[in-house]
């Protein structure tokens, strides 16, 4: 069992599905969501769409999830996983932040104080779940910049629920729509992943043209 565990790769949703199940949906979704230590090097978007497409019986993996057990644990990882990230940049980020010599961080601590309050609380908090890597940070950043603890519990859940739920329900439709799909995963998985970062390029152009 040990030497199984050791052959884990962490950062690969394939290898974890296989040997946690809907368990390995729960823990690593709640860590992507909002913390920052190791939230950064987990699978998010390629561990859902692979674990909706296992409920549906498909993959040479060998491994079948039931559905409502991935939705469950997907649901629960993704709303407590980004409250936590939350109440820690809450109690915690403003000091860390306020010490640091990091100016880049300090100049993004900002860019994100200033998208906050142009497009809203709600549409970045829901918009943001969707976005790899800015939805480990989005959390913790919130919470530092004192982002109201109601409207940010309200659309953390809207937004969890959406970018967890849709993953792994797309992942079900297509192994049950299209025969041997597993064979096209990390395709889709690559598509999916830079599909969701074109808000990040859209801005980035934005914000070049402005300058």
């Amino acid at each position: 069992m040990s030497w199984a565990l050791m052959a884990v790769d962490p950062t690969s949703g394939a290898s974890l599905l296989a040997a946690f199940g809907a368990l390995a949906v729960l823990v690593v979704v709640f860590a992507e969501s909002g913390l920052l230590v190791v939230g950064f090097f987990l699978p998010g978007d390629t561990l859902l769409f692979p674990a909706g497409v296992l409920c549906a019986g498909r993959g040479d993996s060998g491994a079948h999830l039931s559905l409502w057990q991935v939705l469950l644990c997907a649901a629960i990882g993704s709303i407590a996983g980004a409250q936590v990230g939350f109440l820690l940049g809450r109690h915690g980020g403003g000091a860390a932040l306020a010490r640091s010599k990091n100016e880049r961080l300090k100049a993004a601590v900002c860019r994100s104080d200033e998208l906050l309050r142009r497009y809203g609380y709600r549409k970045v908090i829901v918009i943001g779940r969707f976005i790899p890597l800015v939805r480990t940070v989005l959390s913790p950043l919130a919470g530092a910049l004192n982002v109201p603890v109601r409207t940010f519990t309200l659309w953390q859940i809207v937004g969890g629920l959406a970018w967890s739920q849709s993953l792994v329900l797309a992942g079900y439709w297509l192994g049950n729509a299209v025969p041997g799909i597993e064979r096209y995963l990390l395709l889709i998985v690559g598509l999916i992943v830079a599909f969701s970062l074109l808000p990040l390029l859209f801005e980035a152009r934005g914000r070049s043209r402005s300058r």
